[in-house]
């Protein structure tokens, strides 16, 4: 496996998703930043399943579908939810079934959903990694075609499909801010930026950052998870195609407390009635703490754009009510 994402292969995945995924939609924030640029909402969570990861999930079929490749026994995902109800809508829209593995802990409008797409939902464990290995010994005895949650050129690439559609919108865009959980729609999007030298921002919640713990390292490294952005970004380890993107020149991790990440997630409701789930506010809080950082390059451009992706809204927006 390549351990870096070519941009040819997301210009590649545009091409093939056109017209079968939403069109990104942005919106201006009522607030410029402190440098005098415009800062834009990504709109993502509007996707197909509620989240990016719908673009992905189509990539990595139709791919399959063109080269021969798609089986009969259909396709399986471990996921914490968001990747499995894109792969599972994804198959519905390709014919083939669907066998979903999920931890135990995944939210209770996630399953819900995964069974009004016809998978077959399967709960294993407490933890992302016990849902994988569930979903390897699947494969194994049935042939079916596994797909992964973040650690797939074709996954990535179609995620990367963001940072494209964001700039053909917002001409200007400078910086882009993503949540980090095992790092496929960061590797997208950090390979379509490096293209254009567009800054990125990879937002990791203090508890649970796989991502900024590789880089330390040098090499993906399993990590503690926990924290209110789990269920989206609970990966125990970044990909190799991640950190690969991450050690390029323009990217910087940001890591926030859940506090900032509860917050930043009430804000987008109070203020300006965006519901979406805790992994998607990460990303918003990870920009308001750039802001602040008095120690680093983020005076180095000014008056640009900048962008923040909403990744997804899987969520009880019951909890946004005290």
């Amino acid at each position: 496996m390549n351990d870096f994402l070519h941009y040819d292969e997301v210009t590649a995945a545009a091409g093939r998703i056109a017209g079968q995924v939403r069109p990104l939609v942005v919106a201006p924030l009522d607030r410029p930043a402190p440098d005098g640029g415009s800062v834009w909402w990504g709109l993502e969570h509007l996707q197909h399943t509620g989240s990016f990861k719908a673009r992905g999930a189509q990539n990595f079929l139709l791919a399959h579908r063109a080269a021969g490749t798609l089986p009969a026994a259909g396709v399986t995902i471990a996921s914490g939810g968001n990747a499995g109800l894109a792969c599972a809508w994804a198959a519905r829209q390709q014919g083939v079934p669907a066998t979903v593995f999920l931890p135990e802990t995944a939210p209770e409008v996630k399953v819900a959903r995964l069974g009004a797409y016809g998978a077959e939902v399967r709960l294993v464990g407490s933890e992302y990694a016990e849902a994988q290995a569930a979903c390897q010994e699947f494969v194994a005895t049935t042939g079916a075609l596994a797909s992964h949650a973040y650690d797939d050129v074709l996954v990535a690439a179609g995620a990367g499909t963001v940072l494209e559609e964001f700039r053909a919108r917002v001409p200007e865009l400078d910086t882009i801010v993503v949540a980090v959980g095992g790092g496929g729609l960061f590797a997208g999007v950090a390979a379509a930026a490096q293209k254009h030298g567009i800054r990125v921002l990879a937002a990791e919640p203090e508890n649970c950052c796989a991502l900024t713990a590789a880089v330390r390292a040098g090499r993906p490294v399993d990590v503690t998870v926990d924290s209110v952005a789990a269920d989206s970004l609970g990966a125990r380890r970044a990909s190799a195609r991640a950190l690969h993107a991450a050690q390029q020149d323009g990217v910087h991790c940001v890591t926030v407390p859940d506090s900032a990440i509860v917050r930043a997630r009430r804000t987008l409701w109070a203020e300006h009635r965006i519901a979406v789930e805790h992994a998607a506010a990460t990303a918003l809080a990870a920009w308001d703490a750039w802001q602040h950082r008095p120690d680093d390059d983020r005076r180095e451009r000014g008056g640009g754009a900048a962008g923040i992706v909403l990744c997804g809204a899987n969520t009880d927006v019951r909890t946004l009510v005290d």
